[in-house]
């Protein structure tokens, strides 16, 4: 996120310029429940303060909204609430806010807010969410620079109707002429070349997949049959959607490179970006794959890992997209 952050500061200040509302209402959608799920609020209260100061204005009041599958431990964020107040009115004062802030469970597939309800929306997505069905895909888990045509179409097709209805859900609740942030992964025509050795980590999990088919601890027929939901789009396709939808103006559009991990500063690379998949696709494994050993699949993801980057740098696209509800 922090190097979409000049977007994120550029939307939030045109916002209070344009139209300084005395209470902001903001959506933080996949909000998570990890110690770093306030910290988008934080940066946003500490722009608008800022902001609020240059032009001289009162700071607003904030209704904040973190929204995520109803799965998620919204309990764990509402414990953190009081400090996260408590050192807010310390960093401000008593004056400023107050900031309200409350729950959302849901998928933002579909609508979530009443109509012209929200000033500002920020999402943060790794992939799209559903799976496109059994695909002839034989021995990979997810699209890969040699699976066939039909299945970067199948892949495509079913991001396109998904985030087709995320932006028409948004559409209806964004005050018209506000403001929207994006932050995506994504890949690019160069990396997903067929002469390029870079692949994404989700291919080195199905490499050690495969290993252990070649070893009969897994039957190759449930490795086939299972397809990982995650489709990264390229700027070109990330575009066309968003403009043939309609519902929103692109104002600002930036692809990043990001280094696997690269908050991690311990070196363990490997083994931090391998516990960060796994509590992403684990209970996905654990449906598919009955009595896959876990702890042995993810360690011998964690060393696919570890020689990859011996070769490669190890990188992910990411798309920084500022939006305007037409």
């Amino acid at each position: 996120m922090c190097r979409a952050k000049p977007i994120l500061e550029e939307t939030i200040r045109k916002l209070c310029c344009n139209n300084f509302p005395k209470g902001l209402k903001i959506a933080d959608l996949g909000c998570s429940s990890g110690p770093n799920t306030l910290s988008l609020v934080r940066e946003i209260i500490n722009i608008v303060d800022d902001t609020s100061q240059r032009l001289n204005q009162e700071a607003p009041m904030f209704q904040v909204f973190l929204s995520d599958l109803p799965g998620n431990d919204f309990n764990a964020i509402f414990r953190s609430l009081p400090s996260f107040s408590e050192r807010l009115m310390k960093e401000k004062g008593s004056n400023f806010g107050p900031c309200f802030i409350a729950g959302m469970p849901g998928t933002f597939y579909g609508r979530l807010f009443p109509n012209n309800f929200l000033h500002f929306v920020q999402l943060f997505l790794q992939s799209s969410l559903a799976i496109p069905g059994i695909l002839l895909n034989k021995g990979n888990i997810c699209m890969v620079k040699t699976s066939p045509h039909s299945v970067h179409k199948a892949y495509f097709d079913h991001f396109e109707r998904d985030f087709r209805l995320f932006l028409k859900s948004r559409f209806e609740a964004i005050i018209p002429g506000d403001h929207m942030v994006l932050t995506i992964v994504g890949t690019d025509r160069k990396t997903n070349s067929s002469n390029n050795k870079t692949c994404s980590v989700w291919e080195l999990l199905g490499i050690a997949l495969h290993d252990m088919v070649q070893e009969g601890l897994i039957e190759e027929a449930k490795l086939d049959q299972f397809n990982i939901p995650y489709y990264a789009p390229t700027p070109e396709e990330m575009r066309h959607v968003i403009q043939t939808e309609g519902s929103f103006n692109i104002q600002r559009f930036k692809t990043y490179k990001i280094d696997w991990g690269a908050n991690i500063k311990n070196g363990m690379k490997d083994k931090n970006v391998a516990r960060n998949i796994r509590a992403v696709a684990e209970s996905l494994l654990e449906n598919h794959f009955t009595n896959l050993n876990m702890d042995d699949l993810f360690e011998r993801f964690a060393k696919k890992i570890a020689e990859y980057l011996e070769e490669e740098k190890g990188q992910c696209t990411t798309l920084a997209i500022s939006l305007t509800n037409a």
